[in-house]
């Protein structure tokens, strides 16, 4: 008897966990801006998810609206001229930002007071005034602003924290080197409403040392656990000044710690698309080549391993997921996660300081 009321109970249980499975109602997401190309990757699943639904599309540009809408699929009764008008008209629980960086600030503004989450794409903000005023709306309305990086969602940048930092199986790190880039955004075939503003000195905070140094940073101090470098050195050049005349297109950032220094190249001229990070300890190194291929070497006196990865946690196995789950509160976030706002106060500062010191031509203490 009493193994069969064990029995029942369990199998209530379960009943129960299926059952709100499959009542359990989507996230309801807004978008703000429709003009960073980085856009197809939520819009091309548009109708397909079920983690999540898109309430409304804020998006003044009718011209690409219909472009987008007629690509995508999306209902055009979804989308309103501004922020302000779809927030209140659809009350979405999260944002996500595809406007240009100088608009991340009015996103956090428009969302905070309403408790509305926010996840912006890299990086967080043009500069450490409007990175410090996110933070602070943040934190009186009691809202994640988070941003989202490719690299993010790459299993070998994963491993290589895994076997660098949470279990210091390289020894004490002490150089790291990222690149990241491609031919750039032109040479690629950008849109033209992302080039307008990705583009601009004022609209992106700069060009390849924004675009792409912001990854080194990101991954760099995230493998750091939030340790602020000691000081920044950075040369940047304009090898293109007829495709790129308001912006840099070369961007090298030497970051110095106490016991470790990290080379960041963030570049449009690269003649092949890059996003890899090599991260050199005491005892061995670990290399993420790209989103799945790693290698490591522990000893000095044993070969290279070669992996291939392609496993990410369910919860937080991409962008869209990984939001609507720290909303519904299934995960929980870390100040020391690579979306976090106090990772990326740190990457705003360091790509500030990046471009004060090419400008001086001085190392800049980073304060």
């Amino acid at each position: 008897m009493k193994t069969r009321l064990i029995l029942f109970f369990c199998f209530s249980i379960f009943c129960f966990q299926q059952s709100f499975s499959q009542t359990e109602k989507p996230v309801r997401i807004g978008i703000d801006g429709l003009s960073h190309d980085h856009i197809n990757g939520l819009l091309k699943d548009y109708g397909k998810r079920t983690d999540i639904q898109i309430v409304g599309i804020a998006e003044k540009n009718k011209e690409l609206v219909k472009r987008l809408a007629d690509r995508f699929k999306f209902d055009m009764d979804l989308v309103y001229d501004d922020l302000e008008t779809m927030v209140a008209k659809t009350k979405p629980q999260g944002v996500v930002a595809f406007n240009s960086i100088y608009d991340h600030l009015h996103t956090v503004e428009v969302c905070a007071p309403h408790g509305i989450h926010v996840m912006v794409e890299k990086p967080l903000a043009v500069s450490v005034d409007h990175a410090n005023r996110m933070s602070g709306l943040a934190k009186k309305y009691n809202i994640l602003v988070l941003t989202n990086y490719e690299t993010s969602w790459y299993p070998t940048n994963r491993k290589a924290f895994e076997m660098a930092t949470a279990n210091n199986e390289i020894g004490a790190i002490n150089k790291v080197l990222v690149n990241d880039g491609h031919k750039g955004p032109v040479e690629i075939g950008c849109s033209k409403e992302f080039l307008a503003w990705l583009t601009d000195p004022v609209l992106n905070g700069g060009g390849a040392v924004i675009d792409f140094g912001c990854y080194g940073a990101n991954l760099v101090t995230w493998l750091m656990k939030n340790e602020a470098p000691e000081s920044v050195t950075a040369v940047l050049q304009t090898i293109k000044p007829e495709v790129y005349p308001k912006v840099d297109d070369q961007a090298t950032i030497i970051l110095k710690y106490k016991h470790a220094q990290a080379i960041i190249q963030g570049s449009w001229n690269w003649p092949v698309d890059r996003k890899d990070m090599e991260v050199y300890g005491a005892a061995g190194y670990v290399k993420a080549l790209n989103a799945n291929n790693f290698e490591y070497r522990l000893k000095r006196e044993v070969p290279a391993v070669s992996l291939r990865l392609t496993e990410l946690p369910e919860l937080e196995n991409e962008p869209f997921n990984y939001f609507a789950n720290l909303i519904n509160g299934k995960l929980k976030l870390k100040a020391t996660d690579l979306a976090s706002i106090e990772n990326n106060r740190i990457v705003v500062k360091i790509l500030e300081d990046a471009k004060k010191s090419a400008r001086t031509g001085k190392t800049v203490a980073f304060k």
